[in-house]
């Protein structure tokens, strides 16, 4: 797939969609430094890390059902990195490719390139590979090390697989929870909330601390929002402990009192001002609790927020809606997903592969072609 800043899935029900963002879940826990057990089953909180709470189904269902893939499943990855050697006009090109035996936990082979002069794997050669309690990339990070010591030129061909396990693990998985969007957040204040919507209200005091990220993100609800919004905030607790509000006419509504959609819609707008903003965001279902009428408002927020930010979004959806304000452009960037009913398999393409669309959307707008089914009947 060719990528761009916003990337949505359209199709059916267990067409692929999120099987497109677990793929990136994996390539997260490998930038963490997590075993591949880890990884797919999931760990538990520790002093240094949060709760992981693994690949859907676990090692149980990763690897796709087909009896002719021997239980091993691959990913491959490629991309630039961000940095930039000093005798380098464009961003060095990286691959990383990865494939396991889910069922075993044993990493099959682990490989990466920088350009087309740097390669190093871990095959199966390497027998100590085998061992599940091994971490992702820290292995071949040591490796590589020693390898590079060895290369001529002034970039440190060492330091990529640290920059790649930071480009992965550098992502964020938004699925709010209105239950916990209305809790007191532990903390006083935090940079990035959880994927949940942990600590939301502390992310709020944060963006509240300067008056233009504040000014901003408050334009957002004002948008959302029927009645006139005063203010945005949080209320404190008898610990000080912080809660979301919204003050409309004067009135302080604390997040207990306020809709699902509301709530939503205000975490989804606050992860576009997190202090530490991600490099990559997925979202699932954008449109789950939101009004056809805000969803367009959503959709911008995604174009200029990921622009501005320079995060890449990932996002699902199932609403019709959502395509008929999509811009020519977008299409490139807008993936079906359809599934094999045969084989299982998921195929992904931009709309813009699809044989006739362009010619037809002219005709017929893309909400009726996505509900009379003429997606999935499309060769």
């Amino acid at each position: 797939l060719t990528l761009g800043r916003v990337n949505l899935f359209v199709g059916t029900n267990a067409s692929g969609k999120s099987n497109f963002l677990e793929a990136l879940r994996v390539l997260e826990g490998i930038g963490n430094g997590f075993t591949i057990g880890e990884t797919l089953n999931g760990k538990p909180r520790s002093a240094t890390n949060e709760i992981w709470e693994g690949i859907r189904g676990g090692k149980e269902y990763t690897c796709f059902s087909d009896t002719t893939s021997m239980n091993e499943t691959g990913i491959e990855v490629y991309g630039k990195l961000e940095c930039l050697p000093p005798s380098k006009s464009v961003l060095p090109k990286w691959e990383y490719q990865i494939h396991f035996l889910s069922d075993k936990l044993i990493v099959t082979d682990e490989r990466m390139g920088m350009e087309d002069t740097f390669s190093y794997s871990f095959g199966e050669d390497f027998s100590e590979r085998n061992d599940p309690s091994l971490p992702l990339l820290g292995a071949l990070s040591k490796v590589v090390q020693e390898v590079s010591q060895k290369l001529p030129g002034d970039f440190s061909i060492g330091a990529s697989p640290a920059l790649l396990a930071k480009s992965f693990s550098n992502s964020q998985s938004i699925a709010p929870e209105p239950k916990i969007l209305r809790e007191y957040s532990r903390s006083d204040r935090t940079r990035r909330m959880g994927d949940h919507g942990e600590n939301f209200a502390s992310l709020i005091k944060s963006i509240c601390q300067d008056e233009k990220t504040k000014d901003a993100y408050l334009s957002w609800l004002r948008h959302l929002r029927p009645e006139e919004v005063d203010d945005v905030g949080t209320l404190s607790g008898a610990l000080g402990e912080p809660m979301f509000m919204l003050r409309e006419n004067g009135r302080d509504f604390p997040a207990p009192v306020l809709s699902d959609g509301t709530l939503r819609f205000a975490a989804l707008a606050a992860a576009f001002f997190q202090p530490d903003m991600p490099d990559i965001m997925t979202i699932e279902e954008i449109e789950n609790g939101l009004h056809a009428s805000r969803i367009q408002l959503l959709l911008e927020l995604f174009r200029t927020q990921a622009e501005y930010r320079k995060t890449q979004i990932f996002a699902t959806t199932h609403s019709p809606t959502i395509l008929d304000w999509l811009q020519e452009e977008d299409y490139k960037t807008t993936f079906l997903c359809t599934r094999d009913e045969s084989t299982g398999e998921s195929r992904i393409r931009p709309l813009v592969d699809i044989p006739h669309f362009m010619d037809v959307i002219e005709k017929t707008p893309a909400s009726e072609l996505l509900s009379e089914g003429w997606f999935e009947a499309a060769p």
